[in-house]
This record gives C-alpha cells, sequence and structure tokens, in this order.
C-alpha cells in the first residue's frame, strides 16, 4: 500500500506555526483499523483521510470529498484545523480547480473556500449553556456544548493574555476529575485586550483534550465553532479575532453568518510531502 501524505501548518501564515495536521489521499478505501493506525503512526493531533464519493471522481476537478479525522487515539467528529490543512492540500498542492470544496463528514457537510488572505472553513456555530459555578474567583464563567461535549471556562477579567499562557494544566488530573464521557474537550478562554502598540484580539483560548488522547491542541478550529456562539454574544459582535494562546499560536478570523453557521478564517502551510508504505 502506498498512500500520498501531507502536512501542513493550519491557521497560520507561515510555517513551523500554527496547528500541524497530517492529510492522506485515499484513491481507494482502506480497511477500517487502518485509519487509526496510520494516526497513530503520524502522532500528531489530527490526521486526516480524503476520499473519493464515486471512482471517477479527481483529486484535482472535483469539488466534493468525504473527510474523516482521527487522533492518535480515536476518530473525532471535528476537526477544523485538519479540514483547513485537506483544503490547503487540495488548493495549493493537487491544485484544485474549484473555489470551494464541500466535505461530507460526521458533522454534515462542510465547506471550504478560497479567499484572498487564506482560506475559510463554513462550520457549524455550536450553542453554550451555563453552569453552575464552582467558587474559584478565576473563573468568571462555565458554559458546557452538549452538540461537541466541550467544557468552556473563562477566566476571570482580571487575568491577562500572558497568564493564560503561562498557565499550567495537569492532563492526569483532568481526567481524574471528570471520567464520565460527559467532557471530550476543556475550553479555557479570556476577554480580549486593546492592542496598543500590538495587535489587538477580541478574545484568547487554550484547547485540552486528554480524553481523545491530545494534551494541548495548538489551534482549534471545532473549539471556535463554540466560541464564536459565547463570544458573539457576550461582546454583542458577528466578527471577531481570535487568538489561541498555545506555544505555536495561531489565529483566527471569526464571521457569523445569517444561516445559524460560523466562518473561520485562517492560513495554511504545506511543510511536508510524500508517500506512506505499509
Amino acid at each position: 500500500m502506498k498512500l500520498p501524505i501531507f502536512i501542513a501548518d493550519a491557521f497560520t501564515a507561515r510555517a513551523f506555526c500554527g496547528n500541524p495536521a497530517a492529510v492522506c489521499l485515499l484513491e481507494n478505501e482502506l480497511e477500517e483499523d487502518m485509519h487509526q493506525k496510520i494516526a497513530r503512526e503520524m502522532n500528531l493531533s489530527e490526521t486526516a483521510f480524503i476520499r473519493k464519493l464515486h471512482p471517477t471522481d479527481n483529486f484535482a476537478q472535483s469539488s466534493c470529498f468525504g473527510l474523516r479525522w482521527f487522533t492518535p487515539a480515536s476518530e473525532v467528529p471535528l476537526c477544523g484545523h485538519a479540514t483547513l490543512a485537506s483544503a490547503a492540500v487540495l488548493f495549493y498542492k493537487i491544485k484544485n480547480v474549484n473555489s470551494t470544496l464541500t466535505f461530507v463528514t460526521l458533522s454534515g457537510e462542510l465547506r471550504a473556500r478560497q479567499a484572498e488572505d487564506g482560506i475559510v472553513l463554513d462550520l457549524p456555530l455550536y450553542p453554550v449553556y451555563p453552569q453552575t459555578a464552582i467558587g474559584n474567583t478565576l473563573v468568571q464563567d462555565i458554559c458546557y456544548s452538549p452538540d461537541t461535549r466541550k467544557l468552556l471556562l473563562r477566566l476571570s477579567d482580571t487575568y491577562n493574555r500572558s497568564f493564560l499562557e503561562n498557565l499550567k494544566v495537569n492532563m492526569e488530573n483532568l481526567l481524574q476529575v471528570e471520567n464520565t464521557g460527559k467532557v471530550k474537550g476543556l475550553i479555557l478562554t479570556l476577554k480580549g485586550e486593546p492592542g496598543g502598540q500590538s495587535q489587538s484580539f477580541d478574545f484568547y483560548s487554550r484547547y485540552f483534550a486528554p480524553w481523545v488522547g491530545v494534551a494541548e491542541d495548538p489551534v482549534t478550529g471545532s473549539a471556535h465553532a463554540v466560541l464564536s456562539s459565547y463570544w458573539s454574544q457576550q461582546l454583542g459582535k458577528k466578527e471577531m479575532h481570535a487568538f489561541q494562546c498555545s506555544q505555536r499560536g495561531g489565529e483566527l478570523g471569526i464571521s457569523l453568518r445569517p444561516d445559524g453557521r460560523v466562518d473561520i478564517r485562517g492560513g495554511a502551510a504545506v511543510v511536508l510531502e510524500g508517500t506512506l508504505t505499509a
């Protein structure tokens, strides 16, 4: 078996920043267990598998493909950065002739379109619901997204970006505290600050998902499908600029749409191209 495989850094304008994802192009169906084996071998937060929907489809000509995402531990129902990476491979390396691509996924149809400043993803917008406060001045608000099983903790406005960046999170403690299966990802978020001499952002975040084998995800599109809903209500804005404060870091442009979905914009750079053999 020989598979074309790529690694692309998503939500960044340059290589070696943002969030890397592996992308496999499938000419034919894989044996089911091979998806997980390849994802474990790549050992990135997500490996994406793009497959043809019909035998006559062409990666350079067709506009609709199947798409699945796997962490090293399990399949996940939605991954924004690996979708962006997949679109970047098709647009930039395969030279797909279409301006918009449709991906058929476990989260329904997702679209990626080329823009002057990157690629825009059309993702579901997930509402969040308030949870009981935990009596900690560190946390200003707690919300839960049942659609994505993500828990959102908003840190107090008294803290700044530097505090969020340097905050230590113990993965073993997270797994011990939450073992019911209700939570698959933890979002820590903070209101943005005036830019001053630097670029300003509407909000900051970090994302942790040890429940699916990912300690900290560098830049997370699916988390921003939740964050967009929360911060739009908090700030009264439909257009926002966000930064995920991982060590690699990444910027996301956000536009809430009238149809109840969200456009998430970001750059991507393909940094590796090769062939996987087995």
